[in-house]
């Protein structure tokens, strides 16, 4: 069986360590950044609808600046991104499943969002959103990969393109990508290259589970 590599920050490597862990899969935690706060300054609340968070990362790392921003109703591209929304005091009115262009996608063209996001946030998912950076990414310097065959786990297309740019070559290792874009960042020239089927944790380990066996 191939092991897998974990390439998420912390604390989500970690999270998704012991959830492979509990699948019986073999985990290797290889995180390539670590996520910290930046200063920002919180607009007027007054000026929007709602608030959308796509990443966990923007309420760990907002800060006190969010308590004046609860009385919006949040969008959250997930379920842990949602109960991470409802432990800063925000009332989570929509939960997505399937990625944040699907959870925008019958919401009125006229509501006004503000986006709350890292550095290298996604910014096209449609017009009408404010965007405000409130954390980034700094790369960590990778550690060497033992020998063997290995899935990694991308959760992000900047990590897609972080790894690839690690590994010239290629054919030992497989891709389990949690999003098209994520798959797109790594390129080609991969022993095996998917995508889940849901762009989320749980998906992406049902994926990596049926890429780790030889």
């Amino acid at each position: 069986m191939k092991r897998l590599l974990v390439l998420r920050p912390e604390p989500g490597n970690r999270a998704t360590v012991q959830r492979a862990k509990a699948m019986g899969l073999e985990p290797l935690p290889f995180p390539l950044f670590s996520v910290e706060a930046v200063e920002w300054t919180a607009p007027d609340p007054l000026g929007f609808d709602v608030i959308l968070f796509t990443s966990a990362n923007a309420l760990r790392h907002g800060g006190d600046q969010l308590a004046g921003l609860t009385a919006l109703g949040a969008l959250a591209v997930g379920p842990a991104t949602a109960d991470a929304a409802r432990g800063a005091g925000f009332r989570v009115v929509m939960t997505g499943e399937e990625g944040v262009e699907k959870l925008l996608e019958g919401l009125p063209g006229a509501q006004r969002l503000l986006h709350l996001a890292g550095a290298d946030h996604y910014a096209s998912f449609r017009q009408g959103i404010e965007t405000v950076v409130v954390y980034r990414s700094v790369s960590l310097e990778a550690p060497v990969i033992p020998p063997g065959r290995f899935v990694a786990l991308v959760h992000s297309p900047r990590a897609g393109g972080r790894f690839a740019a690690l590994i010239p070559n290629r054919a030992r290792f497989s891709i389990a990508a949690i999003s098209r874009s994520a798959a797109a960042a790594c390129g080609r020239g991969w022993a095996a290259l998917d995508v889940a089927d849901q762009p989320n944790d749980r998906a992406l380990l049902a994926l990596a589970a049926w890429l780790c066996q030889d």
